[in-house]
């Protein structure tokens, strides 16, 4: 018959303890300064960054500028330049994506959200709102123009207004295009959102409650301003306000370019 034996008094090992509890404790401690710095890097906004107020809206998006140019649709940066968004929404939910910069925030009503990035190349880049947000949602999409130092202040310079021997009419219908009126309205009688602008000038149009108006110059601004005010009748009361958007000039462009549009 064999000897009797014991238990080992031995009931752990402090070398191996210390060991595996110091090794996680090291890769938690990299791991967290890592996504720290990372998390101070995205929030954190440069001193030296210039700001642009972002709109999101039923269905574009309105970029201001500190020098008191703003862009429907089309965010205009220069290259290399750290670039802080203001945003907020005017109606519902909106968020903001741009995946080729890896920079998304939502964007609720009532309150700021603020996001920045700095372009490294020139070049055009999508921008999506990634919240369904109604009807027009696959509609509500944008481009990031980065550009460089002297083109963007050129283009600061020619957004102003009119370039030197353009027409009012020319440059309303620019305005057509990059301030998204042609996302509803078409110029060669297709029907869309809202009603076609080929001779849309003069004509009598039947109203939502049933009575008639002559689309002139105090019908349009009107209708920029304050567009559910009267309504076509057969087209929904969806289209969003310009009110803070056009500037007078603008608005006697658009006026202009819809005179021509026959």
């Amino acid at each position: 018959r064999g000897e009797a034996t014991t238990t080992s008094g031995v009931d752990h090992n402090l070398t191996l303890e210390i060991i595996w509890t110091a090794i996680p404790t090291i890769l938690v401690m990299i791991i967290f300064v890592w996504g720290f710095k990372g998390f101070v890097r995205l929030y954190v906004v440069p001193a030296h960054a210039m700001q642009v107020n972002v709109t999101a809206q039923k269905w574009f998006w309105t970029f201001d500028y500190p020098e008191g140019v703003n862009a429907v649709n089309e965010l205009i940066v220069p290259v290399d330049k750290p670039v802080k968004l203001l945003m907020s929404s005017k109606d519902v939910i909106h968020s903001f994506f741009v995946p080729n910069f890896r920079i998304k925030q939502d964007i609720v009503p009532n309150r700021y959200q603020i996001i920045w990035f700095e372009a490294t190349q020139t070049g055009t880049f999508n921008l999506f709102c990634t919240q369904y947000c109604g009807k027009g949602h696959s509609e509500m999409v944008g481009k990031v123009i980065v550009k460089t130092q002297k083109e963007y202040q050129d283009w600061i310079d020619q957004a102003s207004g009119p370039v030197a021997g353009e027409t009012m009419a020319d440059y309303g219908k620019k305005l057509y295009t990059s301030r998204a009126c042609n996302t509803c309205h078409s110029i060669d009688g297709t029907p869309n959102t809202g009603p076609t602008f080929k001779g849309a000038y003069g004509r009598t149009e039947t109203l939502a409650d049933g009575t008639t108006i002559v689309v002139d110059e105090n019908y349009i601004r009107e209708s920029l301003l304050e567009p559910t005010k009267k309504d076509v009748s057969g087209y929904q009361p969806v289209m969003p306000t310009y009110q803070g958007i056009l500037k007078q000039q603008q608005i006697d462009a658009l006026i202009e370019f819809l005179k021509t549009v026959q």
